[in-house]
């Protein structure tokens, strides 16, 4: 059976897809929020099992970020409105006040800007592989000196602001001609990760063909500059959420990370969840940037989040580092 989906109308006109999974909305003892990353959609793959579903009762929707699969694009994108695009799919689908949310890799700054906007929505939230802004003041630089992937994201933001269709034209060209070059390219993905990759979509949005569609490329471009341009706050002074909350129902507060992540280095998570303690951070032993892909991980996710129960490979850990 295809799982329910449709589209809601937001106040500002714009059209937000979405569907549903797990059991029924009015027999879910949880509900879930599940938000997309970079190049994917409603349509991802969360691989968790039917059996736990069925058993703690879990609700999922899953939605198209502004102008991905079949949402309309958002000109005026920002931080803000990635938050109030979850709440007014939320009030729209009339999940109740108080929901939970997965946000997978790029799909974490939306996160983020929940955290930020709509705390007192969050009954708790959970990032997987999540990004990090090379900008945020917090990150120390002796982090940042070797890590070419600050140099890679500072350069990619300034070319993609003042010359879009040069980089248009050059990822049509040389760095995307097809998929399996960046599947299988180590510089990405560890060998877990590839072995994934061998039985999943992949990536279609970052094809050379649907990369020279001008709607695909303005909405990846638009995503990656919220994500990685000038952010209006720093995490680390966000407030415990689970202070805006009801007194009765704390939220909590989960970071999944790979050791092996080659996309984002386990070492800037560390240190983001050293400097904010109310973060309960995971991390998988040899995982890559596509551990929500893994067996038994997605579960241990929602255990983790709703149930409060760690499984001994991924019980939280105590964040120590060295200071900057």
């Amino acid at each position: 059976m295809e799982d329910p989906q449709g589209r809601i109308k937001l106040s500002d006109g714009r059209y937000l897809a979405y569907k549903e999974r797990g059991v029924p909305k009015d027999d879910a003892k949880f509900t879930i929020v599940l938000v997309h990353g970079f190049g994917s959609s409603k349509d991802m793959n969360f691989n968790v099992s039917q059996e736990l579903v069925n058993e703690i009762g879990i609700y999922f929707v899953l939605y198209d970020r502004a102008g991905y699969g079949e949402s309309d694009p958002n000109p005026k994108r920002s931080l803000k409105s990635e938050a109030y695009d979850v709440q007014e799919l939320a009030d729209r689908l009339e999940i109740g006040s108080r929901f939970y949310l997965i946000g997978i890799s790029m799909g974490s700054y939306t996160i983020w800007s929940c955290l930020k906007h709509i705390p007192q929505r969050l009954a708790g939230v959970a990032m997987v592989a999540p990004v990090v802004n090379y900008r945020w003041p917090s990150i120390p630089k002796s982090l940042m000196q070797k890590d070419y992937r600050r140099e890679v994201a500072k350069w990619s933001v300034w070319i993609a602001n003042y010359f879009p269709r040069l980089l248009q034209w050059f990822v049509t060209q040389n760095l995307f001609s097809t998929t399996s070059m960046l599947e299988k390219n180590p510089v990405y993905f560890n060998d877990q990760d590839i072995e994934v990759l061998k039985h999943i979509k992949g990536f279609p949005m970052l094809t050379k063909e649907k990369l020279r569609e001008r709607g695909v490329f303005e909405t990846l471009r638009s995503d990656f500059l919220v994500a990685f341009g000038d952010w209006d706050f720093d995490p680390v002074n966000l407030p415990d959420p689970s202070l805006s909350g009801p007194k009765n129902g704390s939220s909590s507060v989960h970071i999944w990370q790979g050791y092996e992540d080659k996309v984002m280095p386990f070492q800037l998570q560390r240190c983001l969840c050293r400097k904010l303690p109310w973060i309960r951070y995971h991390e998988v032993p040899k995982g890559g940037h596509l551990i929500v892909h893994y067996d038994g991980v997605c579960d241990a996710i929602l255990k983790s989040l709703l149930l409060g129960e760690d499984l001994p490979m991924y019980k939280p850990k105590a964040v120590i580092i060295e200071p900057a």
